[in-house]
């Protein structure tokens, strides 16, 4: 496995997904949004589920075969379960975040995004094989998002 062209194709696959409210695709389960990206023998599938807290996969095979996988769960605050918009303002900063992912770090978004009054902060351990982390969103220096995430590389028989 070529990490260096996993970590591009991960960086590429996230900036024109989730991140760029790409098209949603028919989803494999009932009750879930999924979003891919394919290129070459590359093929990338984000799957989730719910709004205000809302787990999900992120998958990624090299010629039909799974090779590296990121689970997350988390979400907006519980005081802030109530308030749509607000959660759909940081949401879109959210994907702004995103958009920063690096290919030194092909997890999430950048270390540290500030913009407004909105601050992303996300903190991690290990490298693409196998790694942990999570991503924070305060607005106004009070926490209002978080999320944990871990994943790394997958090997068969």
């Amino acid at each position: 496995m070529n990490l260096k062209e996993l970590a591009k194709f991960l960086v590429e696959a996230k900036k024109k997904t989730y991140a760029a409210e790409g098209k949603e695709i028919e989803p494999e389960r009932k009750g879930f949004k999924e979003l891919e990206y394919k290129k070459g023998k590359w093929y990338y599938r984000d799957s989730y589920t719910g709004f205000f807290l809302a787990p999900g996969q992120e998958l990624v095979r090299y010629d039909g075969k799974p090779v590296w996988s990121m689970s997350y769960s988390g979400g907006m605050k519980e005081e802030f379960h109530d308030d749509i918009e607000f959660a759909k303002e940081t949401f879109a900063f959210l994907k702004k975040a995103l958009a920063g992912v690096e290919e030194s770090r092909p997890f999430r978004g950048p270390e540290r995004l500030e913009e407004g009054e909105f601050l992303y902060v996300d903190e991690s351990e290990g490298d693409i094989k196998q790694f942990k982390g999570t991503e924070k969103i305060f607005y106004n220096d009070k926490e209002v998002f978080s999320q944990n995430y871990i994943g790394g590389l997958i090997k068969g028989k």
